[in-house]
């Protein structure tokens, strides 16, 4: 073979492996979302100017219809994002609690899951403090911080999966830490032993930081932007289009990353959020 055809057979390798591989029927797609507070209802229309709810909130719902995810992980809902967004979208169980009360007050770190996929057997709330069981406040936080567990049922194949959805201080840095710490607890009492386990969320960290490295060492967690084939390290946190900042992450632990992708698509309107959401397709 000539030296110029093994240059554009080569290239041409490269091009097709570098492209997205299409979803099967076996693998799964979970999306972690910050979608920036309303505000509340009263508020919804007047927060953020230009980027208020009212304006992106039909992202939000093309965003879930267009990448049509088996598992959602959302933070900064508050109620009436909670309440337009159950409306809107078809075959999804929900799973949330307002932060303030346990009940309806407050953000909600929600999650959906696929009604059609997977049976839902178990779920819990926890607060990220050194009372967890109860609504409270950790540590140097400037908010109460809350996690939320599901543990799922693939009703094909009878698999559980393990997924949990959380939103780390954004002032606090000795809330995060400990948060963590907490977060590797939940996850050894939560998670039956063998099943597979993902984590998810707004971290308000990028990943070098060393509060992170209980999740490998106690809970033997991998980061899934580092070992998934197909990724990227586009930055997740745009604050409107001022800056980028990766600071939303998956944590993943028995199972497969195939591709790692932050979705800056068009949904819709100019910014779905302030943060982008994060998309990982895996295997088990």
């Amino acid at each position: 073979m000539k030296k110029n055809q093994r240059i554009i057979l080569a290239a041409l390798l490269l091009a097709f492996t570098a492209l997205p591989t299409a979803l099967q029927a076996k693998d799964f797609k979970v999306i972690s979302y910050n979608i920036r507070n309303s505000g509340g209802a009263a508020n919804a229309a007047k927060a953020d100017g230009e980027n208020c709810w009212m304006n992106r909130r039909h992202a939000t719902i093309n965003l879930i219809k267009r990448e049509k995810p088996d598992m959602i992980g959302m933070q900064e809902v508050l109620p009436d994002q909670y309440e337009f967004i159950n409306k809107k979208i078809n075959g999804y169980g929900h799973i949330g609690v307002g932060r303030d009360d346990g009940k309806n007050e407050g953000e909600i770190m929600a999650v959906y899951y696929s009604k059609k996929r997977f049976r839902l057997l178990d779920s819990a709330t926890r607060w990220l403090s050194e009372t967890p069981d109860q609504v409270s406040l950790g540590w140097d936080g400037a908010c109460r911080r809350t996690v939320t567990y599901v543990l799922l049922q693939e009703k094909k194949t009878g698999q559980k999966i393990a997924f949990l959805n959380t939103h780390l201080d954004h002032v606090g840095p000795v809330a995060r830490r400990e948060s963590v710490q907490l977060l590797c607890k939940f996850i050894d009492e939560l998670v039956p032993a063998g099943v597979p386990v993902i984590l998810g969320g707004d971290m308000n960290s990028t990943i070098e930081d060393v509060i992170f490295r209980p999740l490998e060492e106690k809970a033997h967690m991998k980061v899934a932007r580092d070992i998934a084939p197909i990724t990227d390290n586009e930055g997740t946190f745009n604050a409107w289009g001022r800056h980028a900042d990766v600071i939303d992450h998956f944590f993943v632990r028995d199972v497969t990353p195939l591709e790692f992708h932050c979705l800056k698509g068009d949904y819709g309107a100019p910014f779905i959020s302030d943060h982008y959401p994060i998309s990982l397709i895996f295997s088990l």
